[in-house]
């Protein structure tokens, strides 16, 4: 093993720098990775943006992480083997002993690191995490494919499960970009009525393509009113952080329909009492997943063939990659290949 790796950490708020930093060793219940390949998703503005500058060494950013186990600490399940691949997502390992953990609900775990933003992630050749947040990859997925659906993937996939939809039911998503790409798969392949939901016609072809059997352009039609004429959606999935977009889908629920909500946000949602209540509709939040769960995501895309459509750039220019991505300027994933 090599005495230093290559990494790409914040040194000021906005300014990624490649640098060397000695290889670490892994602590009690953690593992060392070879990472193959890290995303490079919307979350990580906040943690590149508004980075704490007190932090020293300065953190490595990062959470969709997919490489090999290169060493072991000590007490580590013997589930984990050296050469094992695994990857990382944006819950960094569930304590185990927090009130939430006790009542199984493991993605809601109070003291979890949140990888890239409290502990280092996936933006270099090592990483150490913890054995309590690892997944499995299956072999039948590259690891630039995997990454994304550490995030992206299981986000999408779990807020489907828990949407209440039942197969012949109609499912709408709002925003058809990283997350809703995903989305408009796996809501196809759980059969689904999909409607992609989106701004503009440029994307209808390639939404239809992903797997949905209508496209509203919000642009041309009132999304709500369409939704409305085909009976209401049963469920709306959003991804996207825009309180006004999601607040106008409202009336499109159907009664006893369920609005999860992915896209976090700040600004509040307008919505009166009495469409909630006349309906019984309800809104949901919905966080990524645990480890499990996100080994479900990925056994699921490879049972039925999903796959995130990702752009790829190697670690060296992840500066690049982080600017496009932030700028718009790629249509679904973009991912750091890093090494073999």
């Amino acid at each position: 093993m090599k005495a230093t790796y290559r990494a790409v950490h914040v040194t000021r708020p906005g300014i990624l720098e490649l640098v060397e930093r000695a290889t670490p060793a892994p602590g009690i219940g953690e593992v060392l990775i070879a990472v193959q390949a890290c995303g490079v998703c919307g979350a990580d503005v906040g943690d590149i943006e508004r980075v704490d500058p007190l932090v020293q060494p300065p953190r490595i950013p990062g959470h969709e992480v997919v490489g090999r186990i290169v060493a072991l600490g000590q007490h580590t399940p013997t589930l984990w083997k050296v050469g094992q691949r695994v990857g990382v997502g944006r819950l960094g390992g569930p304590c185990g002993v927090c009130a939430q953990c006790r009542q199984g609900h493991f993605q809601l775990c109070q003291d979890q690191p949140f990888v890239g933003s409290t502990c280092d992630g996936g933006y270099a050749e090592m990483m150490i995490a913890r054995a309590s947040g690892l997944v499995s990859i299956p072999d039948e997925l590259h690891a630039e494919e995997a990454a994304p659906i550490l995030c992206a993937g299981i986000a999408t996939f779990n807020a489907l499960k828990k949407s209440g939809a039942q197969a012949g039911n109609t499912v709408a998503v709002l925003g058809i970009g990283g997350l809703g790409h995903m989305a408009l798969q796996y809501a196809r392949r759980m059969g689904f009525r999909v409607v992609a939901i989106g701004r503009g016609a440029d994307i209808a072809e390639e939404a239809l393509s992903l797997g949905a059997h209508l496209y509203i352009d919000t642009n041309e039609v009132n999304a709500a009113q369409m939704l409305k004429s085909m009976g209401g959606a049963q469920a709306i999935v959003s991804t996207i952080g825009s309180a006004a977009a999601v607040s106008a889908l409202i009336e499109g629920l159907a009664p006893l329909g369920r609005l999860i909500l992915l896209g976090a946000g700040k600004d509040p949602l307008a919505v009166s009492a009495g469409q909630l209540v006349v309906g019984e509709r309800s809104f949901l939040g919905s966080i990524t997943g645990s480890p499990y769960e996100s080994e479900l995501a990925l056994d699921f895309s490879v049972l039925t063939g999903v796959r995130p459509k990702v752009e790829l750039m190697p670690l060296e220019r992840a500066n690049e990659a982080y600017e496009r991505m932030k700028s718009g300027d790629v249509k679904f994933r973009m991912v750091l290949t890093v090494g073999r």
